[in-house]
Formats: C-alpha cells, structure tokens, sequence
C-alpha cells in the first residue's frame, strides 16, 4: 500500500507542460494562503516544503540524455511558457493599420532569468507537450510557442479557470492544425468571395452616389468568416442559423451569406417596386411590412439546400438602430429553434438543432448594457443555446469617437472575460487566420456548448456612412486608411506569390463579377417605376368582430383543478402554502370562487390540453410576486420541485416556466424573439411590477410595437405588467399605460385593464386561439397586484364555462330604470374595483351606471355606442382614473368619447393632476386623494362633485 507521498508523487508525475505550471502556479498560492487553493489540491500540498515539491515536480534525468536538471530553469520555464499563452496577444499582429506598439517584455528570455542554452538542455515538453517537439529542445519548443500566439491570430483564455476547456483549447491551438496550409482550391474560394464583397460595395459606390449603404469595407473577410462558421455549423447537424448584426456590412452579408438578389438591393436604391424580384424558387423569403424600413434595416431567410433536401435555414433578423438589442431577440429565435414543445413537461433542448451568430460593434459591444444582459442568459436554463459565436466588427471607431474614448479596457471584447468566453483577435488582413478562427469557434462551441468569441481587427474605409468625411475628425488613422491596400488586393498578391493564381486569373474573377452586377442593375432600371408612390394599407383584422370559442365545459374545469391540486405521497408543501392550494377544491363548489391565479392555471391547462404549447418567465415567475401563482412547487424537506401542470392527464404540448435574471431588455428581447420564430406557442412575460417594462422600452418601440408595420414579423407575445395605486409610492404604481396607447394604432397591438378573473382567463384562452392566424397580435395586459386576493375580482365557475370575454363591462346589471340613469362613469382597472366596493348597496344609485373599459385598444366602438343607446337622459360622462391627467388612458380615450356620447355632452376628466411623478410617496396622501376621486365621481354634482386636473 502507498503512503501519502508515493500517491502525491503518483498524481504529480501525471502533470507536465501547460499542467505542472498549473501545480506550480498553485503550489506558490498555497504557500500565501491555503485557502485561496481548492481543498482537494490543499491536500496535496500539506506537509510539503520547497525542496520536496522540487522533487516531486522536477523532470527526472534520463528524460533528456541522461542530464540532471536545475528545477529553477524548469520552473522559469513553465512560467515563460505559460506568460506566452497568457500574454502572446499583445505581442501580435493582429492591427491591420499598424497602429500599435506590440509589448514583447512578456516574451524575453532574460526576465525568466533564461538563455537560449538555458533552453537547449530542456527538453521541449516542459513548454508544450503539443505539436512537432517531439525531441526537440525547449528553445525550439518556446520559438514555435511564439510564433503560434504572436501571429495575425492571438488568443485570450486565461480567464476560462475550467481545466478541461483549458487544456483542449491549448491542445488545439499548439499542435499545428489550425496553422496548416489551406486547400489550393479553398484559398481560390476565398479570394472569389473577397472580390464579390469588394465590388459589390465599389459598384455601390459609384452607382448610388451618396446613398447610405454603411460599407463592410475594412473587415470584407467578415462574409468568408461567416461563411466558414456556418458551413462547420450545418456539418455539425444545425438546421437553423440565426444571424443578428447591425448595419455597418448588413447589405454584404444579406447579398452574400444570405443570397439576397442583387437586383432586389438595387431596386432599394433605386426606390423602384422590387417584390416581383424575389426568386421564384423560394430559396430566399422576404416578409414586407406597411410602412417598411430603411434597407440596411431588413432581414432576410435563406433555405440552404442538400442534396436531396433543404439541409438548414438561415435567418438574419431585422434590425433597427439599436444595434446591440437584436442580439437577445437572435438568442430567442435560436433557443426556439432547439426546444421541442410537442410532450407535456418542460421542452426538450436540442442545441445541436440551431446555432446563434452575433456580429457587434466594437464600440457598442463594451458601450451598449443589452449586451451583458444578454450575454448573462448564455448559461441559464430558461435561455440558454447551447453556445453563440459572438464576431466584434472592430473597425476601431464609433461614429466619430476613437477606441480611447469609447470604452474603459485594452479591447472592445474585454466585457466577455467575465463570463469566462474564449476570445480570438485576428487581422483582418490575414483571410487564412480568420478561417482558422472560425474553424475553432465552430469546434468550441460544439465540444463545450458555450460561447466563443472573435475579434475582428480591421479598420472603416470611409466615414460612419458614406456621406462623413472622416479626416475631420481623425485625421491620422485616415491618411493611413486611404493608403492601405485592400483585403482583396493583400490575398490576391499572397496567392500570386505562391503561384496559385496568376493576374489574369485575378482579372477574370473581378471582370464575371463586374458584369454579374452591372446586369442586375440594368434589370432594374427597366422596371416600370410608378408615377405617384403609395403606401399600403395594413391588413384589416377585424379583431373587435372576430370570436373564439374560449368556454370550458365545467366538468373538464373541475378535473383540471382536482389534478392541478394532487402531487406525490412523499412530497412535502410547506403547510401554510398547502392550505391556501387546497382550498382551490372548493372553488367549483355552490358558493365557491375562482380567484385570479387559479383562473390562470385553468387557463393554462386548458390551452394545453387543446395542444398549445406554453411558455411563461419573468423575475420570480414560478412563485409570482404576490405569491400567488406557485406553479413551480418545493418540498420543505428535500428542496426538490413539483409541477402539477407537467402532470395534466390531457396535456398535449409542453409547458415552461422560468424565473429570469434581474434582467428586462434582454428577456423581453429573448421572448419576443421566441414568439416570433414559434408562433404557435403561448409565450408570456411578466414583469416584477408593471413600471420594471421602463428597462425594456427599445424592444417595445423597435420591436414588438412596430415590428410588423415595419417587417411584416407577427407576434402574440402577452406582456403583464402588474399596474394599480396602492400607496406604495411612485415607482411600483404606474406600468406607464399611456406609452402602449400612445404607440397604438393599425390594430398593432391589444391594451387591456381587467377586472374580473373571468376575464384573464378568457382572454387567455383567446389570445392562444388567435396564434398562427392573420389577426394575431401581442397582448398588453395591465394585470393586478391587491386585486389578486380581492373577493370582488374573483369568479364562478359558470363564468369560466360558459361566459367569453368582454371588452366592456357594465357595473349595474340588476333589472333598472335606464330612463332615470343622468351619469355614466366610465374606468378602467383596479379603480373600477373601488367603485365597485364603494356601491356595494345598489339603492341611491338609480341615477348612476358605471362602465369597466376591459380593453381599451382596439377601442370598443360599437359595444360603447350601443350601451350609451340605452341611456336616452344622460346628462354627464365623466372619465375616471387613478392616474394623473397626462398618464393613464385620459388622453387616449377622451377624443374617442366625445365622438360616442350625445351632442352638448363633453366627457369630464376624475382623477389625479397632471404631474411628473406617478404617484404619492406617503401611504396616508395616497388614501385622501384615491377617496376624493371615488367621492367625485359617486356624489351627485348638488352634492358637490367636481372634476379634478
């Protein structure tokens, strides 16, 4: 049997190269501070001095002609070998320009205390234990080291602190592999595609003189990049490639990589008609909105076709200026694309399935805050993907502002250590270096299912857009931009050298492409341009008509709820929570309610018996933040989860709840995206409090407001945004109603303000039967807070079975005198609950019918103009609200009113206000306002009513 030492000695002598550094680099922290170190290697180290851990670590001596070895040379060694992979990237070529200084004081020999004999009596496999050193010294060893990690391609992976990644990235990067010569025939491929990216943007140039266009040029190898990433990908199995990049090379990659016709980007141009230009084929899909947008916008999809068959679909997504926020939208698409929602229970990830590729900015990516918020959800399991390659387009420039402005670090990519992502900078100039990139992007991503990153170094060949002249503002970088040859003109002269091509080869290549373009625009300018230009109109939806059957039959009610409320004999609820459940039985019972989140379960086990899948997140979803959905259950006891609703005997398709991070833009970003590239499922977010949606106001202005104005993108993404004044102060009141009415029009969206458990669960159920139909569209719901447990909101079963949804509701139903009704009341939302408690006893109040709005866009015309029939003697409508005057839905629905509502009538205003904050900050302020309001609008106006703003 060993002893402590043979087995420490056992487990040493496994470790050399890269590995013993890593021993030695620990055993020095040890020495510090044993608890900087991980048990398992602390115990290693105990009771061991200097000289034994000498011993065990030194090379033994017949491994190298049978000399004895200075452990110190090998320790310097390993370090210099280490500092090489940890510092090489700033020795590197990696700056087209040659604007930087490389620092080689990481490389010298002399601050390791070594020689160049030094390293000629090692043996090589102290520096690397990769690549031809097989009997070669550690000179040669540490000369090849050098130049694997100071070439055009450097390498950033200290931070990656898992050994696993650490040693199979070293392993790839040092055998040689990636540095081996590429195929003739490959390298002629290449150049084809250079030549393509580069007179596709001169032809541009010349043809649309002073058009916006934001040229690739300066990064051209960016589309053979993306290219080589793809085509590993889909042999790696991808079925999907989701692409999400800003402007700056978009009409380059949508030619290219994406196969977009030249001719339909010239009609852009030209502004002439171009939807007759689309392939007939179908290989390119192109989704046209009503007012559209700029072309360096618009997104495209490209079937890729086997064989035999289509083989993988590649998507770049439509991308408005926000630059950096498609990416969580991209990430939604991608993680769409790999979950399987057909079984009940969460769905099945196939990551295998799709493959994100996000092309950022080099100031934005440091710059923009979505880009960690997204980066953030890359190893979650509500978001993740399975690994995204991330490429910076570093032209070194944002607008007008120089890198040393921009951001606080060295690079743009720095952002990325702190989520332990591999990082490559490559020369832009080096197209061989940028497959190789690729290459091992690729690999990564599908070894380890996590994200990588390239840095592609170039420079901008012109101003921010075509029409900036960049010696204003940087007068330096562009004396020597405009000297510098291009990408094309480098790798053709490289290939020449080499005798792969001559020049007439070259000459031939440019001239095929030349004319390819010419003919492409000559096509389009004999297209008929129309005389008066006209916009067309959005489809018209008649969604205020349209119906759906959102009934349950009781029965089925009753055993959802009983199944929804039976979990396993040894799971343990925590009691108080399991006695609030089980009152749920009751709930179907004579005198029995439905209270809000009970009638959201059964509306959830309702979609998903009719076979829709279901996907809810938010911060602190699973539980609610009321506590009042606990959809996900916990065992006191064990910590493990239950969820009944996985356990729905009529299930069809899968159901997924996920708490978020602390995190709005991205999330709304990711889910908005999942909707759209899977419609048919149900796909809701829920924030915290309503007013949390401020973090995520681009993705509701850029995305999913006018996204299908602007692109023809569907969605039916439902937001609940929890809104209603409770004298919590101005920030957890207001879910700022206004800005959905505001962006409201073309029937883009619905806005609604319930008052009934009934309600959601119908408009629930509605919104699913509307997925994957034209009407379609995203869901605004302003969902409660104290209304949650409030008696008066909740519902019978009869309700559920066999009621519908109700765009408007009127108060006082019992049987009335509709001659002796002089004032209607018009609210939406949690003060309609207060009425509604303020006039419990109907008697006094002949004189008055309240109306509940329930959905306030679309506006309910017609069920409005026939209630106000009804009431021949009214001589007062007022408007009541707990919002100030310029919040709330006052100024979208006062014009509407009016237009409804007898001659000589102007509807009043009862509310807060105007102000700039939301609301009071003191409970006991709160409650005399929110009563004078309810005493103005109930009080007769002899009784001293009036109007508040």
């Amino acid at each position: 049997m060993k002893g402590p030492n043979e087995n420490r000695k056992a487990i040493l002598d496994e470790f050399l190269g890269p590995n013993l550094g890593y021993v030695i680099d620990q055993f020095e922290r040890y020495k510090e501070d044993p608890t900087a170190i991980e048990p398992e290697m602390r115990m290693f180290f105990e009771e061991m001095n200097d000289e034994e851990f000498s011993s065990f670590v030194s090379i033994k001596p017949d491994i190298h002609e049978g000399k004895p070895l200075q452990t110190e040379k090998i320790h310097a060694a390993i370090k210099l070998a280490e500092n090489i992979r940890t510092f090489g990237h700033l020795a590197a070529n990696i700056y087209p320009l040659g604007n930087y200084t490389p620092d080689i004081s990481h490389l010298d020999l002399n601050s390791y205390g070594l020689t160049e004999e030094d390293l000629r009596s090692l043996p090589g496999q102290i520096i690397s234990e990769n690549g031809p050193v097989s009997g070669q010294t550690a000179f040669h060893a540490y000369m090849k080291l050098k130049e694997v990690y100071t070439k055009s391609i450097a390498y950033e992976f200290d931070h990656v602190h898992d050994v696993a990644e650490r040693n199979w990235l070293i392993e790839r990067i040092e055998n040689g592999r990636l540095q081996s010569p590429l195929p003739k025939e490959k390298r002629i491929e290449i150049l084809k595609r250079l030549t393509e990216v580069e007179e596709f943007e001169k032809f541009l140039h010349k043809t649309f003189v002073g058009q916006k266009r934001f040229s690739i040029e300066g990064l051209d190898v960016m589309v053979p990049l993306i290219d080589e990433i793809i085509a590993e990908t889909v042999r790696d199995g991808a079925e999907f490639i989701n692409i999400g990049m800003a402007h700056r090379g978009r009409l380059n990659v949508l030619a290219h990589v994406l196969g977009k016709p030249y001719e339909m980007i010239f009609a852009e141009f030209q502004h002439a008609p171009n939807k007759e230009l689309v392939p007939s084929e179908g290989s390119v899909g192109i989704n046209f909105g009503w007012t559209g947008d700029v072309k360096y916008h618009l997104g495209l999809n490209r079937q890729l076709a086997g064989e035999n068959a289509v083989r993988a679909k590649i998507t770049l997504a439509n991308n408005p200026s926000h630059l950096e926020y498609v990416g969580a939208v991209v990430e939604g698409f991608t993680r769409a694309a790999q979950d399987d929602r057909s079984a009940s229970g969460y769905p099945t990830e196939d990551y295998k399935a799709a493959l994100a590729i996000l092309i950022h900015g080099d100031a934005a990516f440091p710059g923009e805050g979505i880009v960690a918020e997204t980066l953030n959800l890359s190893s979650l399991r509500g978001y993740r993907t399975g690994g995204t390659i991330h490429i910076i387009s570093n032209n070194m420039i944002g607008f007008t502002t120089e890198s040393h402005d921009s951001r606080s670090t060295r690079y743009a990519s720095d952002l990325a250590k702190g989520f332990e992502i591999p990082i490559i900078h490559v020369n832009a100039d080096d197209p061989d270096a940028c497959i190789a990139a690729a290459v091992l992007a690729a690999e990564y991503r599908s070894e380890f299912k996590k994200d990588f990153l390239i840095d592609l170094i170039g420079y901008r060949r012109f101003g921010h857009n075509e029409m900036d002249e960049p010696m204003t503002t940087s007068p330096q970088m562009y004396t020597v931009v405009q000297k510098h040859p291009t990408v094309k003109e480098l790798y053709g002269k490289k290939l020449g050298n080499e005798g792969l091509v001559t020049d007439e080869d070259i000459g031939k290549i440019q001239k095929d492409i030349q004319e390819r373009l010419v003919k492409a625009n000559d096509k389009v300018s004999r297209i008929k341009h129309d005389e008066e230009i006209t916009i067309p109109e959005p489809p018209l939806f008649n969604i205020e008509r349209a119906t759906y059957e959102t009934k349950v039959p009781l029965e089925t009610l009753k055993k959802m709820n009983e199944e929804l409320l039976q979990w396993p004999q040894d799971f343990k609820v925590f009691n108080k929570l399991e006695k609030i459940l089980k009152r749920r039985i009751e709930a179907f019972d004579e005198t029995g309610k439905v209270d809000w989140a009970l009638a959201e379960s059964l509306a959830f086990a309702s979609i998903l018996a009719d076979g829709v899948p279901i996907r809810i997140s938010g911060q602190d979803t699973e539980r609610g933040t009321f506590a009042q959905r606990n959809l996900v259950l916990h065992d006191y006891q064990s910590g493990r989860m239950f969820l009944p609703l996985h356990q729905l005997s009529i299930a069809k398709a899968s159901f997924a709840v996920y708490n978020s991070p602390l995190t709005e833009a991205a999330v709304v970003g990711f889910e908005y995206g999942y909707n759209v590239f899977s419609p048919e499922t149900l796909v809701i977010w829920e924030a915290q409090y309503g007013d949390f949606a401020n973090a995520a106001q681009v993705m509701f202005d850029q995305f999913i407001a006018a996204g299908r104005a602007k692109w023809g993108q569907k969605s039916g993404l439902v937001l609940l945004l929890p809104h209603g004044y409770e004298g919590q102060g101005p920030e957890h009141s207001s879910a700022r109603l206004e800005r959905y009415l505001q962006s409201a029009s073309e029937k883009n969206w619905a806005v609604v303000n319930l008052t009934t458990a009934a309600q959601y669960f119908h408009l629930l159920r509605r919104q699913a039967a509307m997925l994957g139909k034209e009407e379609v569209r995203p869901l605004v719901v302003m969902s409660p807070k104290s209304l949650l447990r409030n008696p008066v909101v909740s519902s019978s079963g009869y309700d559920l079975s066999e009621g519908e949804f109700r765009p408007v509701i009127e108060h006082f139903t019992h049987s009335r005198d509709h001659q002796k009704v002089e004032r209607i009341v018009m609210c939406s939302g949690k003060i309609a609950i207060d009425i509604a408690e303020q006039t419990k006893d109907p008697s006094g109040f002949d004189w008055l019918q309240v109306i509940r709005l329930e959905e306030i866009y679309p506006f309910p015309t017609m069920d409005l103009k026939n209630i106000f029939a009804k009431y021949p003697n009214i001589n007062e409508v007022l408007w009541v609200q707990e919002e100030p005057k310029n919040m709330g839905a006052w100024t979208f629905v006062e014009p509407r009113i009016n237009e409804l509502i007898p001659a000589g009538i102007r509807v009043e205003f009862i509310g807060r206000r105007r102000r700039s904050s939301p609301a009071e900050g003191e409970p006991n302020v709160h409650k005399l306002i929110q009563s004078k309001i309810l005493g103005a609008a109930l009080s007769r106006a002899e009784e001293g009513g009036s109007s508040h703003g």
